[in-house]
């Protein structure tokens, strides 16, 4: 009778486990899937708001009527040389919920400071978001300078820091090439790199092909840069099923050389089609 009643005890501790067991793992995969779901609606939420700043030709027809429908603002300055006291303040836009005329004021108000410590060796920091110039700001002397005169769009600020020298690299979109009403990171981009010592820019473009990716070589400031080749023809990169090629940048001379001769990638091509001789 009593190894009976332990036996039902036993059943009952376990159920009673089963259970709490049971209701965890399900609070655990609502738990992930809350997350999972913020996080989509998040970046999804981000996607749509990237929209770019507006093609020439729709600006040429909102000025016709004295409008506009992006006006600018201002990032949080970012300490980026902390020996000279250096700042970038990161300028972006955002979309007006209806054209405005364009003798409307402005109100913006000054963001503010954060600092980074910096050192002599080779490093890198990043900065995301959409951005349309960038505004060089010495603490020193109190002098601002903007890096673009002209209609740009680029979304991530990649600095680069060099034992004797402080780079920041761009992948910017200057032409809406994919034609859809704006100039956003579909259309073909070029790299820019700014030398903050020199305060010179450099830029990096190939006609009729796209910015990819680019990676600077071992204990060097020559990059190798990855190209987006347009087969179709139809102003954008399109990675699924448009190849790239590589070339080396010669930071100095700031010429693109080919590391893949004609001859080899003739061979390379000819391999996969299964025609080499």
């Amino acid at each position: 009778m009593k190894t009976e009643k332990i036996k039902n005890y036993n059943q009952k501790i376990l159920a009673i486990l089963g259970t709490l067991a049971i209701i965890l793992i399900i609070v655990s995969i609502l738990g992930i899937g809350g997350v999972a779901i913020s996080e989509f609606l998040r970046f999804k939420n981000y996607d749509d708001t990237e929209t770019g700043i507006l093609s020439d030709e729709k600006i040429e027809e909102l000025q016709k009527e004295n409008k506009r429908e992006q006006v600018i603002s201002y990032k949080t300055p970012q300490l980026i040389d902390t020996l000279n006291s250096v700042y970038i303040i990161p300028i972006s836009h955002k979309n007006l919920n209806e054209a405005e005329d364009i003798n409307g004021v402005l109100n913006i108000r000054k963001p503010s400071g954060k600092n980074y410590k910096s050192s002599d060796r080779r490093y890198s920091r990043k900065y995301y978001g959409t951005y349309n110039n960038l505004i060089i700001y010495n603490q020193q002397n109190d002098s601002t300078n903007k890096l673009f005169d002209k209609r740009v769009n680029f979304n991530n600020i990649d600095s680069e820091y060099f034992s004797d020298e402080i780079l920041l690299l761009f992948k910017v979109a200057e032409k809406d090439t994919y034609k859809d009403g704006v100039i956003n990171l579909l259309d073909f981009k070029s790299l820019y790199i700014y030398s903050l010592n020199q305060r010179k820019l450099k830029k990096i473009e190939n006609s009729e092909m796209d910015i990819v990716s680019y990676k600077f070589l071992n204990e060097s400031k020559d990059l190798i840069v990855s190209f987006g080749i347009d087969k179709n023809n139809n102003g954008k990169y399109e990675e699924l099923n448009e190849p790239t090629m590589i070339k080396k940048y010669n930071y100095k001379t700031g010429k693109l050389i080919d590391i893949i001769d004609e001859k080899m990638n003739s061979e390379l091509q000819k391999m996969l089609e299964g025609t080499e001789k």
